[in-house]
């Protein structure tokens, strides 16, 4: 009998692109999405979906007791940098008050399994590059908070009441497969931004600060594919079947510009890239680059998408097929 696997956010772009991994690979799946970020457009053939929100504890609890999932991921939390700023009681009402809701309801029901989408927004500033999983968590943005808080429930709850927990910590995830690919409104991630200009849906792009401690003053990321993402929420699923937690990151190991991804946009796409130079965003570090040794030894897993002008060139062949989104 195939495993079953509950889904929160599972309409959402990682979400999605996880999803489809697991169906491909004999899970059964039940998605739970208020769809207010998602698209049921990104729902995979032989994937279920249940709309219902987090907040919701009677119809949370309704759903997953008649599921009765072996496993449960978690992807649906709010993830905007620049608005956490600006609503910081709504990132910490989903991020934490909706997530305590989902861990309660699973305790009730003796579900006892988490893959938590966590991020390396829970370091801040880095002491040092490579940001190893324990490297200090000093948050520098309500977003940040709430992941890392969320972290610490999982943590407490795994000492009390025996709660298995993966936190994945994920830098920027990017890309996109064959069907699914990343569908945001406000777009605020710098690939699919550029790629917009290469389709002419805009006439240049921002860039956010050039006054950074970097070689050429812009931020420096770690971009890492989505697809990349989905095989090592799913090797997790053996840590959790082992009887452990673990807190993880998921990076390519290599940081790159966002120079360096307007050089690489351009040269994927044969179009030149006008951008401006832009104030700094509040709560932005100069660099963020992972350390993922500790996944490779206890995942088994490295990332098959290596090169930005890979990782470039998936997104650039599904935002062509899908120039404005599932709408498309």
């Amino acid at each position: 009998m195939a495993e079953r696997v509950f889904v929160t956010g599972g309409a959402g772009y990682v979400g999605s692109v996880c999803v489809e991994y697991l169906v491909e690979h004999g899970y059964e799946v039940l998605v739970y999405d208020n769809l207010s970020s998602g698209h049921s457009e990104a729902l995979v053939q032989g994937a279920k979906i249940e709309q219902g929100d987090l907040a919701d504890r009677v119809h949370l609890t309704k759903v997953l007791k008649t599921f009765e999932p072996d496993f449960v991921m978690h992807f649906a939390a709010s993830c905007l940098v620049g608005e956490s700023f600006r609503k910081p009681l709504a990132y910490y009402q989903n991020n934490i008050v909706n997530g305590l809701n989902l861990v309660s309801a699973m305790l009730d029901l003796g579900i006892e399994a988490l893959v938590f989408s966590s991020s390396c927004a829970v370091y801040g500033e880095p002491r040092s590059i490579p940001m190893k999983e324990d490297d200090p968590k000093e948050p520098i943005n309500p977003y940040g908070k709430t992941k890392l808080a969320f972290e610490f429930l999982l943590e407490d709850c795994d000492k009390a009441y025996g709660l298995r927990s993966v936190s994945l910590r994920y830098f920027n995830a990017a890309g996109a497969t064959r069907l699914l690919g990343e569908d945001h409104d406000p777009e605020t991630h710098i690939i699919p931004n550029v790629i917009k200009v290469a389709l002419g849906q805009a006439a240049q792009v921002t860039v956010f600060g050039n006054d950074y401690p970097t070689p050429d003053g812009t931020c420096i990321r770690d971009f890492v594919h989505v697809s990349d993402l989905a095989v090592a929420h799913e090797r997790a699923l053996d840590i959790l079947r082992q009887g452990r937690s673990e807190r993880l990151n998921l990076g390519n190991g290599e940081g790159f510009s966002v120079l360096d991804v307007i050089r690489a946009v351009e040269q994927v796409t044969s179009k030149q890239i006008p951008f401006t130079m832009g104030r700094r965003r509040r709560g932005d570090p100069a660099v963020l680059v992972a350390s993922a040794e500790k996944a490779a030894r206890e995942l088994g897993w490295q990332p098959a998408h290596r090169s930005l002008e890979d990782i470039v060139e998936t997104a650039w062949k599904w935002h062509r097929e899908h120039p404005y989104g599932y709408k498309s």
